[in-house]
């Protein structure tokens, strides 16, 4: 039988409990049509990068499946039916991978990393002396640190 991979994600404001429900039932669907999920991976309520269907975040679940294509195009069938499912990919894939998914890795190196702020070390960009306009040139030196020829100091212009 053919690997696949899937991914599907769902309404944020579905419970963590409603979208372990909704995967057991696509795996029994699977299972139901001679296939097997290998593995169910859930990512979480993650940011979309675009609104679809003007949801911000969703639910993001990811299965490892071995199931003949039949199997596929009904859970895939039942995916669309579904008023949770937001949306779906589904990809054929040579062999399964072994372990947690690159996502899953990601998720164990962010979380030790801590936020943006305690990153930079509290600073957050802005320059707190800084009262609007430029006070530095092109170069990245303060003006005020620029030697100013006589004759233009002389005439009262300022640099």
């Amino acid at each position: 039988m053919p690997f696949y991979e899937n991914v599907f994600l769902v309404r944020p404001d579905v419970s963590t409990q409603q979208v372990e429900a909704l995967a057991q039932q696509f795996t029994d669907i699977l299972t139901a049509q001679g296939g097997k999920v290998q593995k169910t991976e859930q990512w979480g309520l993650r940011n979309l990068s675009y609104r679809i269907k003007k949801n911000r975040k969703a639910h993001y679940v990811m299965f490892t499946i071995d199931a003949p294509p039949a199997a596929v195009a009904e859970m895939e069938r039942n995916m669309r039916l579904s008023e949770d499912v937001l949306r779906t990919m589904t990809v054929r894939v040579d062999e399964l991978e072994e372990g947690p998914s690159a996502m899953l890795q990601n998720k164990g190196r962010d979380e030790g990393r801590g936020g943006r702020r305690e990153r930079r070390g509290g600073r957050d960009g802005y320059d707190r002396d800084f009262e609007g306009g430029r006070d530095r040139d092109f170069d990245g030196d303060r003006r005020a640190d620029i030697e100013v020829p006589d004759a233009i100091a002389d005439e009262g212009v300022e640099p």
